[in-house]
């Protein structure tokens, strides 16, 4: 039986309480290990004798190991292609940013240095981008602890390979690792992208306060979404929309739409009324992002810039809506939106089947 990641908080900590250790030195190993990468969890100090036994014959301190490592040409995105003990592959993605840069309300933004790590939460488990097999709650975090001993991050976005929600009980796990010690992230520095998942997110704020929820909206109405997404046909707008108000209510946060920009199929400035009449009785923040085609697999094509700078001013000027452009990194390393784990090493580019290619397999968030 394959051993597990040691940063598989619940199987970890129901191994431990079954032993009778106690459960309050698994964050002692976690820092261990984070700190120390390349050693073995024998040699982690200090613990219960009955935990050194236990440790060697079911956990490993990484199941996942770095692949490749890439880094883009301005030298702020670093693409890291990672793979998982049963020999698949991942990718998580480090954004850099100076938020000091440009202004906020017509003032100097505050802030400085940050990284952004975006992760997956599935991977493909087969030779298609279409069917997705859950990570474990461990292989997320390892997805951190590798991204930490490259550069310090400070927000965590499930923006990569996968639907969160789809995973959700890995998901909520994960986060409460990130957000606890060692890692301590802030849960507010933590956002979760989802297609539109209503069962779970009527329960995301509940289990997870405070962490910011991304919807991957796309469209106005159902039938454009469904063009776009056919996921989305399990998960009507109308219905979205009353479990979207209904989050707000609870949680009192906003909540960020993410639209990606398709040439003639969602960029008219009728999409651009329709959406803000949609979304102005919420408190949200629309990105609006620019479509990355990849090689044949998409038969979308992004929009021009004046078409989303048009539909921004539309968004912000007649609804009172914020509305950011997205923009674009890691684009010459496959590391942008929609480009994650199609350019694998000695992996063939993924043949069309004749059904139609979610965009959520070709653009995560």
């Amino acid at each position: 039986m394959a051993l597990r990641s040691v940063f598989d908080e619940g199987v970890i900590r129901s191994e431990f309480e079954k032993a009778g250790i106690d459960t309050q030195f698994i964050p002692l190993i976690w820092k261990y290990v984070l700190q120390n990468p390349n050693r073995e969890l024998d040699e982690v100090p200090s613990l219960p004798s009955a935990a050194y036994p236990l440790l060697r014959s079911k956990f490993r301190s990484s199941t996942s190991t770095i692949n490749s490592i890439v880094e883009s040409n301005d030298n702020v995105t670093t693409k890291l292609l990672i793979r998982l003990q049963n020999g698949a592959f991942i990718e998580a993605v480090i954004m850099r940013y100076d938020t000091r840069l440009g202004t906020y309300g017509g003032k100097p933004r505050p802030g400085g240095l940050r990284s952004t790590l975006c992760i997956s939460s599935q991977f493909c488990a087969t030779g298609s981008m279409g069917l997705k097999s859950n990570l474990s709650s461990g292989e997320i975090v390892e997805q951190l602890v590798h991204a930490c001993r490259l550069s310090h991050i400070r927000n965590v976005v499930f923006m990569g390979m996968g639907e969160p929600l789809n995973n959700y009980i890995a998901v909520v796990e994960a986060i409460r690792t990130m957000t606890g010690f060692p890692f301590q992230l802030s849960p507010k520095k933590i956002t979760v992208s989802t297609v539109g998942i209503i069962h779970a997110i009527n329960k995301l704020h509940s289990d997870l306060p405070n962490v910011n929820l991304a919807v991957s909206l796309h469209a106005p109405v159902q039938d454009i979404r469904c063009q776009i997404m056919p996921a989305a046909r399990a998960f009507p707008l109308e219905r979205l929309m009353d479990t979207l108000k209904n989050y707000q209510k609870n949680s009192q946060q906003k909540i960020f739409i993410e639209y990606i920009m398709l040439n003639g199929v969602n960029d008219e400035e009728k999409h651009a009324h329709q959406l803000g009449k949609l979304l102005e009785t919420f408190q949200v923040v629309v990105n609006l992002i620019p479509f990355n085609p990849i090689g044949s697999l998409s038969p979308f094509k992004s929009s021009n810039e004046q078409a989303v700078k048009s539909f921004q001013k539309i968004l912000r000027g007649t609804y009172g809506i914020r509305t950011t452009i997205r923009k674009q990194m890691g684009q010459d390393i496959s590391g942008a939106c929609g480009q994650l784990v199609v350019n694998l090493p000695d992996k063939e580019l993924i043949r069309s089947s004749g059904l139609t290619t979610d965009i959520e397999d070709l653009c995560a968030g």
